[in-house]
């Protein structure tokens, strides 16, 4: 059986979505960060880099969110969870993927932990409210995006980006301009957290609504 190592709304959240999508058999194993469990030796073996999630499907143990996301689609096809291979879909996908991990997810990390930047408290304010400037030109630029091409990111084809935004919108909840506070991106995330996936992943990780 599938296991996803997992806390609760961290980046397993995307993941975990897919997984209750695709209604497979997977076993959720909490990682206590409060007493820093993910940092200890036990966890280190599964991700050297002590950050959830890790996903262990057999002999396979994978860590990385998108590239969790992309094996979940890959070895379930039949889901159609991404376009086909060498389609302009398809890269389009691994376009949204990127952005979302390597930009969004990557600024949102910044916003998150601004004293990693910075030797000061002034400074560390200063970094934090420049990533929450950054972040909402990029929920800007999403909410076009969905505006003109919708009404998932893909366009009518559900897919693996759509999760993995759902839960960085969902991370954007306590800004002064959250990313439900945006026209197209509204609608996006309330259709997102009505899918039963959703509900399911977020009840079984003991989060209540409202979901973003």
């Amino acid at each position: 059986m599938i296991q996803l190592y997992y806390a609760p709304g961290n980046a397993n959240l995307a993941p975990h979505i897919l997984l209750e999508e695709l209604g497979i058999p997977h076993e959720l194993v909490l990682v206590d960060r409060d007493n820093q469990l993910h940092r200890g030796e036990v966890y280190r073996k599964l991700n050297p880099n002590g950050l959830i999630p890790v996903l262990v499907d057999g002999e396979l143990v994978l860590y990385e969110t998108a590239a969790i996301c992309l094996h979940l689609a890959d070895t379930h096809p039949g889901a159609q969870l991404a376009p086909p291979l060498a389609s302009a879909a398809r890269a389009h996908c691994y376009k949204w993927l990127m952005h979302l991990t390597n930009t969004v997810q990557a600024e949102m990390i910044t916003y998150f932990y601004p004293e990693r930047m910075v030797d000061d408290a002034v400074a560390a304010a200063q970094v934090k409210a420049h990533a929450e400037a950054r972040l909402a030109h990029m929920f800007d630029l999403i909410d076009a995006e969905l505006a003109a091409n919708g009404p998932y990111l893909l366009g009518a084809q559900y897919s693996i980006v759509d999760p993995y935004l759902f839960m960085l919108s969902r991370w954007s909840r306590m800004m002064a301009r959250p990313a439900r506070e945006r026209g197209a991106l509204g609608d996006y995330l309330a259709m997102m957290a009505q899918r039963p996936a959703v509900q399911r992943a977020f009840a079984a990780e003991g989060i209540a609504a409202p979901f973003c």
